[in-house]
Formats: structure tokens, sequence, C-alpha cells
């Protein structure tokens, strides 16, 4: 069987993971810290915002100049990954759909995601088949730049039309355009090469 790509690259939260309960929670225990009401669950702005921006993204956008944006990334240092997983919840299809690519295409991650990436890998039984793993961390400019993208690229030696991004929202749509790299819709109504609403729909644009 022959592939029309030679890596498949990945989104994380609301592509291999459902994590949007966990972004509230993380987020709201900062407003709590700092005697704020919670983020509106209504509000699809913000909704859009902890879906899909970086941390400091994240902070940006609710405290910009305010003086207690200091005081909520200091609170966010204090919130543990672990206390968050329980919220979190693998996608269905995606460790066979995973299992089948690996075969025939190298795989990535590229999150917005800054430090967590590791321990997800972990705990939600996703070793062994991500040979990059692109996070805000890790470049100068998160997603919507095409920053984390092209260094995903320059790993595996490969041009952007040999890649192709699996994504949800338009922070991904956007950094794949500005990197020239095919773009995949999960769960999504964006405009892309297709839209996916199973992980296993992949298999037939990806493999030949």
């Amino acid at each position: 069987m022959t592939a029309r790509y030679k890596a498949v690259i990945y989104d994380c939260d609301g592509v291999i993971l459902d994590s949007i309960e966990s972004n509230y929670i993380f987020y709201n225990r900062i407003m709590a810290g700092l005697g704020r009401p919670e983020i509106n669950r209504l509000c699809t702005e913000s909704e859009r915002v902890l879906h899909t921006f970086s941390y400091l993204d994240v902070i940006e956008h609710f405290f910009g100049n305010d003086p207690q944006k200091e005081q909520a990334l200091a609170i966010g240092k204090t919130i543990r990954y672990k206390e968050l997983m329980p919220y979190m919840r693998r996608e269905e299809e995606l460790v066979e759909t995973l299992t089948r690519l690996k075969e025939h295409v190298e795989l990535a991650i590229c999150t917005n995601r800054a430090s967590s990436m590791e321990m997800i890998i972990e705990d939600f039984g996703l070793e062994g088949f991500f040979g990059c793993v692109m996070t805000a961390g890790k470049v100068a400019n998160p997603k919507p730049h095409p920053e984390p993208l092209l260094k995903v690229l320059e790993h595996y030696h490969i041009t952007p039309a040999e890649a192709v991004f699996v994504g949800d929202s338009a922070v991904d749509m956007q950094a794949a355009a500005a990197a020239g790299v095919p773009f995949i819709a999960y769960k999504s109504d964006l405009p892309a090469l297709a839209v996916l609403e199973r992980h296993s729909q992949v298999l037939k644009y990806v493999l030949g």
C-alpha cells in the first residue's frame, strides 16, 4: 500500500483528546484564586480561546494589561496536570488509526500545549507512535504562526506537500495555510481537504 503523504501531523486538544472540560477547570481555578467569577461557558469566544490558544495567549486574552496578570500566571504554575487528567478523554478510534498509519507514514504532534504532552502520551497509551512532538514550549511563535509545523517538516526533512495536518480549529487551519501544509478538519466545518467525523476516516485520504 502506497501512502499519499510522508507524515501525518496531529493537533492535540479536540483531535487526540476531548479536553475542553479540563481547560475550563484549569482557568476557572485561576479565576477563583483571584476572586473572579468563572468563565462564562455560554460564551463561544471564550470557548474558542480556551480550546485553541497557547497558555500565555489565553492569559493575555483574559488579562491583557490587568495588574493581576502576573498573579494569574503564578497561580497557573501551581495547578498540576494530574489533577486535570480525569476530565480528559482520548478520542475513539485514535489508537487503531495510528497503528495503521504508523506502518506507512511518520506521525507527529503539533500543539499549543506547552509542557504536558509527554505525560499525556504516557497516560493515554500513545507511546511509540509520534516521532516528533512539537509544543508551544519549543517554539518562539505558537500556532497560528507556521513555525511549529515548519519545525515538524524540518525534523522529517520533508516538504509541506508531503505532510498533512489534522486539526479542529481556525488556529490549526491558519497555521497549515501559512506553512503550505494540506489541512484535514476533525469534527469541524472549517474549509479543508477533508472533514472527518471519526479518526479512521483519515486512512482513505492518506493511504492509496
